[in-house]
């Protein structure tokens, strides 16, 4: 398991990939559940023209909830929950590129950024249809219609009703535009969320790393991980709300062109029109957000296969122990670390021995320069508490050769 600035990231092969996938689903549904009405506000702002039917994210709210009870806020929901399997893709993705870009790089960020953008490219793929028929759903309102289809008959959006109107939806989109009407959008929504994924990850590491850095040591990572999501988050969504806006619209209203609808939103409404949503998506960002991002590494901390689930228990109830003894009796604990670390360096004077007689000493030190090369942004360990010396394994080595002189 990588640790970067002391903070543990659990990588791919560290999981039992039957709890990660049954614990994945059940968390992805929490999350959409409760987020999904700053989604549909944030669609609907972002096609309407103009503000003229809504002022802004609290005043979609209010209307949508006055005009069409709560379910009004989950129109498109069961379509929309289809992507349950996108995102299942996408976590998948995400972590078996990170585990090839390993072999070739060992720097977080770059892994990040590559995995992300690769796992948003697969997820797409999977997304844009039925993305496109949820957004044309979470357009059904009272009155005046605000997408290019309106389904026929009661749009209470309940029981077998919601899904007539989701049937409705797909035969228009069929007659329309056909097949490719489902994809309706997909390089603009390429454009939009593989930048997102890319930017949204090393952002993410960075605070974290950041915040650990300023933090104390007893403050507890989740807590880095908590705040630094919805940092990393809206870092991405100012970078890349234009293009989501521009996505929106494309799917939504049936647009060609990524730069005629483009030129459309600027003539209409100016640079501004491009930050339309952003406040809703945000605020839909921030606790989804904290969310996911407590939720996923809680997650493959309970997916940890169960040999490393003890090794890791084991290792954190020595350091907490060696911590209070150390405290209680410094003086004993000094002796017995003294007694361990002379006993380690018997040990290795009779390997080096062996290594040296054997004509291989001069590849062993290349190695040891080259981890204490890599070690060197690395943290003390707890025990260096005990106040041992710090010596290091060339010098050792050459010690070790003159007292056998």
């Amino acid at each position: 398991m990588e640790d970067k600035r002391n903070i543990q990231i659990i990588e791919w092969e560290h999981l039992d990939k039957k709890k990660f996938y049954v614990f994945g689903v059940a968390m992805t549904m929490m999350i959409r559940v409760s987020v999904y009405p700053f989604t549909l506000i944030r669609t609907r702002l972002q096609v309407q023209k103009g503000k003229s039917l809504y002022h802004g994210t609290f005043d979609a709210f209010i209307k949508i909830l006055r005009a069409d009870g709560v379910t009004g806020l989950y129109r498109g929901f069961l379509v929309n929950t289809f992507t349950l399997i996108s995102g299942q893709c996408y976590v998948t993705t995400y972590e078996l590129t990170r585990k090839f870009v390993a072999d070739y790089s060992q720097s977080n960020t770059v892994k990040s950024l590559v995995a992300g953008g690769s796992a948003s490219l697969v997820a797409q793929s999977i997304t844009v249809p039925i993305d496109v028929v949820s957004q044309h759903l979470m357009m059904q309102r009272k009155g005046e219609k605000m997408g290019r289809f309106q389904v026929r008959g009661n749009p209470e959006g309940q029981g077998v009703v919601a899904f007539g109107q989701t049937k409705d939806i797909i035969r228009q989109i069929l007659r329309a535009d056909g097949l490719r009407g489902f994809y309706r959008g997909y390089v603009a929504s390429l454009l939009t969320y593989i930048p997102n994924s890319a930017v949204w990850w090393p952002f993410y590491h960075f605070y974290a790393e950041q915040l650990s850095s300023l933090c104390p040591k007893e403050c507890p990572h989740i807590v880095f991980q908590a705040i630094s999501g919805p940092l990393a988050a809206a870092t991405a969504s100012i970078l890349t709300n234009p293009m989501d806006v521009i996505r929106t619209r494309v799917q939504v209203e049936g647009k060609n062109s990524i730069i005629l609808t483009f030129r459309q939103l600027m003539a209409e409404e100016g640079p501004w029109g491009l930050m339309k949503g952003l406040s809703a998506r945000i605020i839909s960002a921030t606790p989804s957000t904290i969310v996911i991002v407590v939720g996923y590494e809680s997650l493959k901390k309970l997916s940890l296969r169960p040999e490393l689930v003890d090794s890791r228990h084991c290792y954190q109830r020595f350091t907490d122990c060696y911590k209070c003894f150390y405290q209680l009796q410094p003086e004993m604990t000094q002796r017995i670390y003294d007694k361990f670390v002379t006993q380690l360096q018997t040990s290795i004077q009779e390997e080096i021995s062996e290594i040296k007689a054997e004509g291989n000493l001069e590849a062993v030190l290349n190695a040891l320069d080259a981890i204490v090369e890599e070690s060197k942004d690395c943290k003390e360990p707890a025990c260096s508490q005990s106040h041992g010396v710090d010596v290091p394994a060339r010098h050792m080595v050459t010690r070790t050769e003159e007292s056998h002189l």
